[in-house]
């Protein structure tokens, strides 16, 4: 009996990515500028961590795994070189590769309620921070957010900790105080020097997180795969007369992180 059009179609699609080397896996590495390599570490860590891939457990074959995430074999190398110098697997001869470790589960950033708490994160984390540009203007305040400062400084930046950048920043500074300590501002995390200020109180502060993905910049940026799980945390700071001082919108690593809090009955 003659196979249906519908499967004889997704016979002649299987036998084209033979012949083309191509997966659905494939189509997530392509457009990011990520290094395969490391696309892939990242996929097989998140598959320890989720117990996937428990301690002990043999990985699939080089063969294997270059046919499911349809890549070369050289790519599956370097993904399992970089987690061996993790002390996640381990690569064993003429046995195999077996999971040796676990991820650290530890986040970075914890999200909390208040701005006392807020500034004694990124004083705890003391992140690098590295500043890739700079200007003054106006900022993107939406309706109802507050009444504008007359300029703000601009400063987008990257954080980073033990060599591994966690989140991006623009913020929006009003220039007036951004020009009382203009270097501190440039060199330290903005919200613990705000909230030192003498002379400065802030009447009102608000953010809203978003469960969003990277895209190609913010991926290069923070090394994720495009599309890869973020979270964009926009911050509104005002002073007494209503006037937004401080307007920050922060895109973090998924896997940096952490929500938690108390359920009322």
């Amino acid at each position: 009996m003659p196979a249906p059009r519908a499967d004889a179609a997704a016979a002649r699609r299987g036998r084209a990515s033979a012949r083309t080397g191509s997966s659905p896996a494939a189509a997530r590495f392509l457009e990011s500028p990520v290094p395969r390599y490391l696309q892939l570490a990242d996929l097989m860590r998140q598959r320890i961590a989720r117990g996937t891939w428990p301690r002990d457990h043999r990985l699939p074959s080089l063969e294997e795994l270059t046919g499911e995430f349809g890549v070369a074999r050289v790519t599956v190398r370097q993904a399992i070189d970089l987690l061996a110098r993790e002390g996640l697997v381990s690569p064993q001869q003429g046995r195999g590769t077996f999971v040796t470790g676990s991820p650290s589960r530890d986040r970075i950033i914890n999200v909390v309620t208040t701005l006392d708490e807020l500034a004694r994160v990124y004083e705890d984390t003391q992140p690098k921070v590295v500043n890739i540009d700079e200007s003054v203007g106006s900022a993107p305040l939406a309706e109802g957010e507050g009444q504008a400062a007359p300029s703000y400084a601009f400063m987008r930046r990257v954080h980073s900790r033990g060599g591994r950048p966690y989140c991006v920043i623009n913020i929006w500074l009003d220039e007036r105080i951004f020009r009382k300590s203009p270097a501190a501002f440039r060199a330290r995390t903005v919200i613990p020097l705000l909230t030192a200020m003498k002379g400065l109180r802030i009447a009102d502060a608000h953010q809203v997180l978003t469960i969003a993905s990277a895209d190609m910049e913010v991926a290069g940026l923070l090394e994720l795969p495009m599309n890869a799980p973020v979270a964009e945390v926009r911050r509104v700071f005002k002073d007494a007369g209503g006037t937004v001082i401080y307007l920050a919108e922060v895109t973090y690593r998924g896997d940096a992180i952490r929500l938690e809090m108390d359920l009322k009955p």
